[in-house]
């Protein structure tokens, strides 16, 4: 089996305002902080003599080849994200930053807000707009019912709530 993977389906390049500081302060963190510690200790481990059976510089120099490449990919992203920060003039609908609050068929509710994909995992409320939620619910409007095609099963949801203010619904 040879190495070859197929390409990654692209990605949304939209963020929210919030979402791109928090990958500013993660280079920042990474290129100001965590990057001059790690080659510091990697200095002292090279003192110590044979590099080859040091397992401190080699691990080491594993960590700064994992920082140069998170730094690398952060500064690429952060150039060409999109940062949205206008509210829609139709904000009865849903779209891009929009909280929304959901019922299911067994009468939970759910609340959730539209964000990119770099930035669903910063918080459990957070769907990517590339998620088969997010897709389903883009440019739906309250009171509609949204069928969710996902690959563990069909769910249905009612739309009961939309805001673009982080309240909660």
């Amino acid at each position: 089996m040879g190495r070859y993977r197929p390409p990654s389906p692209p990605r949304s390049n939209y963020i929210t305002p919030e979402g791109a500081e928090t990958l500013r302060t993660e280079l920042d963190f990474l290129w100001r902080t965590k990057r001059p510690a790690v080659t510091r200790s990697v200095a002292e481990a090279a003192a110590q003599g044979d590099r080859s059976e040091n397992a401190e510089y080699i691990y080491g120099k594993k960590q700064l080849s994992e920082i140069d490449r998170r730094v690398r990919y952060l500064r690429k992203r952060l150039d060409s994200l999109n940062i949205i920060d206008q509210v829609p003039n139709n904000t009865t609908k849903i779209f891009f930053g929009a909280w929304f609050q959901v019922k299911t068929k067994d009468g939970d509710y759910q609340t959730f807000r539209i964000v990119g994909p770099d930035e669903f995992d910063q918080s459990e409320e957070y769907i990517s707009m590339d998620s088969p939620l997010g897709k389903a619910v883009m440019g739906k409007s309250l009171h509609e019912e949204v069928l969710v095609v996902a690959p563990g099963g069909d769910t249905r949801y009612s739309i009961v709530g939309v805001s673009y203010r982080p309240t909660k619904l």
